[in-house]
């Protein structure tokens, strides 16, 4: 069964200087958190598939198509 996936602009800031990254989250992860920050800090399925370096990261939000 594929689980339907959620964009999400990812903010980094690293010495200063900020970046973001897109990615692609499944949807089903959300339900069980408040912020999307901490799902994508703490849901083993969101980090099964993308690497986050939760020292630099300082935002999360959801982009819609």
């Amino acid at each position: 069964m594929s689980d339907s996936k959620v964009k999400v602009r990812l903010l980094f800031v690293d010495e200063g200087s900020y970046h973001h990254e897109d990615v692609s989250i499944p949807e089903s992860s959300l339900e069980a958190y408040d912020r999307l920050i901490d799902c994508v800090r703490e849901d083993s399925a969101v980090l099964k598939t993308i690497h986050v370096d939760v020292e630099r990261l300082c935002a999360a939000q959801r982009i819609d198509d």
